[in-house]
């Protein structure tokens, strides 16, 4: 009798042991799949499901989306983090309905050509939506392949080519089976190889894992430091947000400069915000969300003659 691969033995344990996520239900559709994605970006799941309900509660298609305004995502997109996200599935909702009649597209390079879908995004949308077979690499992946195949202790701050050739190989050839594979790798490096303390007697894969047979200890700390928040501009950007949010049109500079004690830091924030498209200046003396109303009037050109 022929042993189980590596991808069958995880893919069983998933089977057995995933989480219930609404976006992973087998009617949910691509385009809450690929909201679901561009959330889950750097931000827990428990953030992400209640954000992710709403949206979809208002947007359940990319053309509601793009028929709404940048300053709607933004507000939409509340403290969820990294709120340029929120401008980038607008833009994406926009190039769907433009370039493929609202329905978000099934190969990867009309995927990868959509406005801030990379690598990671645009074959989770391929494999979780549409059941195809492409190597699905984000940290917890490239965590699990590198320890259970290669016998190193964690991988490397970024994806590199090598570790999607790296999952490929793993992958089963039938497509649904990879899909599913693609996934169960994921949810093994979420729950089980951790990047500390991870669960190695729980692990489906323990008794072949390189890294295990090795006798190497997980790193002792974070591979990175977490970044610090209070003091710093995101926090400041973050407060600026919070005003322009929970306020329909221009908030007045005087409004503004109330957010934040230090001038240099806070006008740097409100700069960052400009020149990032989550604001824009209206006049010289006030302030809204981007796109929140009409255009703002041009200025009027000092003519000399």
């Amino acid at each position: 009798m022929t042993e189980p691969t590596f991808a069958e033995l995880v893919s069983r344990w998933y089977e057995e042991n995933a989480r219930d996520l609404p976006w992973r239900k087998p009617d949910v559709g691509a385009w809450a799949i690929l909201v679901s994605e561009v959330m889950l970006q750097q931000t827990p799941v428990v953030r992400v499901l209640p954000a992710w309900e709403a949206w979809l509660a208002r947007w359940p298609v990319p053309a509601a989306l793009a028929a709404d305004s940048p300053a709607e995502a933004i507000r939409m997109w509340g403290r969820l983090g990294y709120p340029r996200r929120a401008l980038r599935l607008r833009e994406c909702a926009v190039a769907i309905v433009e370039r493929h009649g609202g329905s978000v597209p099934d190969r990867l390079d009309q995927l990868l050509a959509l406005p801030g879908v990379g690598t990671y995004t645009a074959r989770a949308v391929a494999a979780f939506a549409y059941g195809q077979r492409h190597p699905v690499v984000d940290t917890n992946v490239r965590r699990v392949v590198c320890r259970a195949i290669a016998g190193e202790p964690d991988a490397g701050p970024t994806t590199r080519p090598a570790d999607l050739v790296a999952t490929e190989e793993l992958l089963p050839e039938e497509p649904a089976a990879a899909a599913l594979a693609s996934a169960a790798f994921m949810e093994l490096g979420a729950l089980i190889c951790t990047a500390r303390a991870p669960h190695c007697d729980r692990c489906p894969v323990e008794s072949t894992c390189a890294w295990r047979a090795s006798g190497q200890e997980a790193p002792a700390g974070p591979t990175r430091r977490p970044q610090r928040y209070a003091g710093t501009d995101r926090q400041v950007r973050g407060l600026l947000l919070r005003v322009l949010r929970e306020t329909t049109g221009p908030v007045p500079h005087q409004r503004l400069d109330q957010v934040w004690a230090d001038d240099v830091q806070r006008a740097r924030a409100l700069a960052g915000l400009v020149e990032d498209g989550l604001v824009e200046p209206v006049g010289t003396e006030a302030f809204r969300l981007a796109g929140d109303g009409p255009a703002p009037p041009l200025p009027t050109p000092n003519l000399t003659y």
